[in-house]
């Protein structure tokens, strides 16, 4: 899917592998080097037929996946503007019981839903490696998914985590008291002995999906499409803005902001990992916090 269909010698232009040679050229998008799109995306590819399978390819990840949640996003947050009563007066429920009174079920359900979501991640995984076999470009290693920096990551990821977290609260109280948000219910699980790691295993999927599809994954394929990087940037924090339009203005407002933060600091570090763990930091903070906390603290 990824061949020019001819073998023949593309040259930097696209990022394909020289006959002989067993390195990709400077301008495969390699994170730190300044060729093509740099630590924006991919190398430009030249191949038309390439380009617009690579297109082909963008629309149905997404559609598995973030571009479906955006629409569905869309559609509950038509229903809540058509409903009687003002947007503070809806609620917005994140990791919900499935099986009420069944707690096993519930288990089952929630374990289900934790990993069918994680499966559009494993295909931009599979998808970027191919790449590497074809010689397109260095695979994961592309967005800096990977654990060759762990310390780094983790430390740039709890920075970003306590800037953006904070500010991100500060923003939702604002907006649910101008009446611009929904009321955000992070949990609402049985207290059971699974609650905690559930609630955790969630957070931790909600990061790997988010960043890794519409930050480096998106970025790295729109770069090689030939999108300019403001372009690029808009269409990933437009995206991540609709998929959360669920939760109100304020958490369109707020996510669009975050999403063009996360791009600049992609693009800084050359690397997606950073900003899983923020991300994972975040989530975790919110609804560990909400389970630990609500009906105890004001």
């Amino acid at each position: 899917m990824r061949r020019d269909g001819a073998g023949r010698e593309t040259g930097p232009v696209d990022g394909t592998r020289r006959p002989g040679t067993t390195e990709p050229p400077p301008s495969a998008g390699l994170p730190g080097r300044t060729g093509g799109a740099g630590r924006s995306g991919g190398a430009p590819v030249a191949d038309p037929l390439r380009r617009r399978l690579l297109g082909h390819e963008v629309l149905l990840v997404l559609a598995l996946s973030l571009g479906a949640s955006a629409i569905a996003s869309l559609i509950r947050f038509t229903g809540v503007l058509t409903a009687p009563g003002g947007l503070s007066d809806h609620v917005a429920g994140l990791n919900s019981s499935r099986a009420p009174d069944r707690p096993w079920l519930d288990l089952a359900w929630q374990l289900f839903g934790i990993a069918t979501a994680l499966v559009p991640v494993l295909l931009v995984i599979h998808l970027l490696t191919r790449d590497r076999f074809d010689g397109t470009a260095p695979g994961t290693g592309a967005i800096g998914l990977d654990l060759r920096r762990p310390w780094s990551d983790l430390g740039r990821g709890a920075g970003v985590a306590a800037v953006i977290g904070g500010s991100g609260l500060v923003l939702y109280l604002g907006a649910q008291a101008a009446g611009l948000n929904l009321t955000v219910v992070p949990e609402s699980l049985p207290e059971t002995w699974w609650k905690l790691p559930v609630l955790i295993a969630s957070a931790l999927q909600n990061s790997l999906l988010e960043e890794v599809i519409v930050v480096g994954y998106l970025l790295h394929r729109l770069g090689q499409l030939g999108w300019t990087p403001l372009a690029a940037l808009l269409a990933s924090s437009v995206l991540r803005a609709f998929y959360h339009l669920y939760q109100g203005i304020g958490g369109f407002v707020g996510n669009f902001v975050m999403g063009v933060v996360f791009v600049l600091l992609y693009r800084r570090w050359g690397r997606v990992m950073p900003l899983v763990v923020a991300h994972a930091l975040i989530d975790i903070v919110a609804f560990v916090g909400w389970a630990l906390l609500a009906g105890r603290v004001d």
